[in-house]
């Protein structure tokens, strides 16, 4: 409908305010970019949402060991004093417990637990070196009088290492650890037999090297020789076997521990987990669900913070070694530290001082010796002793 004029009217064709009904192409792109960045906005906030869901997730998952903070915080007049600022030493202990429904089974709950496997972190204060000491479960070693579970206290005694676990859980490892070494424990954590299985399989498997066919009904173990990939519950069998592996020792069980660990560590590098959030969020579901730690990593970011420290370290200066020790005197079957070896390890370690590992020594060369090395008085004895040991570089295969 025209007008006298001979404009369009409001219903004529050119609506929109023009001939052409560019008003209404605008009116259409505005609505569509409102639209737009509101379905945008709603994803980024359904983003953000999720992210702080699995964030919290993750973040409860780890359980806070403040009893044993409580019962450390108790004895810190005796605890030795931290010397290298930034340097980190974490206690790393694997419990043998058989309570709950998946550690139940490898065998009878008998109401205790000592820890299978301990290690000893150093972290350097320029975090361009790691040193992960093995500590022998059967190590004859002064454990304190510690607080037991049902609020009861033991009293101090000369026994094997492991005990200490038994007796009073992570604190009294930590002060049997501290007196043993003079070396102050910043971190600990605590993980069981579930959790070591989920972490190795988040990462889908570690590959190792089988030298003969095993078949181990203690640990639920038959595995072929030569290259084998290895799943969560493998993994756990390979590491504890101990009878019908190599020659049937501790120190062939902890020198298989420590390839493995290894071999996880190159794993975890190499696959890109630590830079892909698709393949890191089941790492760290499985981790952070298996750990007890002290209150200071008992969080996401806790562990984010040291992992991050730890993320440029090469693999050859991760550095694997057992402490040294020989046979005890009064039995065979246990064992007590060599001296002055394992005091000039415990004295680099303090100083945060490097140390040198070889897989074999020089004939005749005692271990943690040095051409000119002081008689270990000295809190940074020099030249650099070397130990028997290994590094995340060499693999598992080697």
């Amino acid at each position: 409908m025209n007008d006298a004029g001979g404009r369009t009217g409001v219903l004529g064709p050119g609506a929109g305010g023009s001939a052409t009904g560019d008003g209404l192409h605008r009116r259409r792109r505005r609505r569509w970019l409102r639209w737009t960045a509101a379905g945008a906005a709603t994803m980024l906030l359904g983003g953000v949402a999720v992210g702080w869901a699995a964030y919290r997730k993750l973040d409860g998952n780890i359980t806070s060991d403040t009893t044993a903070a409580d019962e450390l915080a108790r004895y810190e007049r005796e605890r030795p004093t931290a010397l290298v600022r930034d340097a980190q030493n974490i206690l790393m202990i694997g419990s043998d417990s058989r309570s709950g429904n998946e550690n139940g089974r490898y065998g009878r709950d008998s109401g205790t637990e000592r820890s299978d496997t301990t290690i000893l972190l150093h972290l350097a204060a320029d975090r361009r070196s790691a040193t992960a000491v093995s500590l022998p479960r059967d190590l004859m070693v002064d454990v304190p009088g510690c607080r037991r579970p049902d609020g009861t206290r033991s009293e101090p005694t000369f026994t094997m290492f492991n005990y200490a676990f038994q007796a009073g859980g992570s604190a009294c490892t930590i002060r049997t650890v501290e007196k043993m070494t003079d070396i102050r424990i910043d971190h600990h954590v605590v993980v069981d037999f579930s959790g070591f299985k989920e972490m190795v399989d988040a990462v889908d498997g570690v590959e190792v090297c089988v030298d003969a066919p095993i078949r181990d009904k203690a640990a639920k173990l038959r595995l072929p020789a030569g290259r084998v990939k290895l799943d969560g519950e493998q993994a756990l069998g390979y590491v504890r076997a101990r009878k019908t592996l190599g020659d049937g020792s501790d120190t062939e069980r902890m020198d298989r521990q420590q390839r493995f660990l290894a071999a996880l560590a190159a794993k975890v590098r190499s696959n890109g987990v630590l830079l892909n959030p698709v393949k890191l969020y089941p790492v760290l579901d499985a981790a952070t669900s298996s750990l007890t730690t002290d209150p200071g990593l008992a969080s996401l970011r806790g562990l984010y913070d040291l992992v991050r420290g730890m993320r440029g370290i090469p693999m050859e200066r991760v550095q694997f070694l057992t402490v040294p020790r020989k046979s005890y005197a009064h039995d065979a079957n246990r064992d007590e530290l060599l001296e002055p070896a394992a005091h000039r390890l415990f004295a680099r370690l303090r100083s945060d001082a490097p140390v040198a590992v070889a897989r074999e020594l020089p004939e005749g060369g005692p271990e943690g010796h040095a051409h000119g090395l002081s008689d270990g008085s000295s809190l940074t004895p020099d030249p650099m002793p070397t130990f028997r040991g290994r590094t995340a570089a060499e693999g598992a295969c080697e």
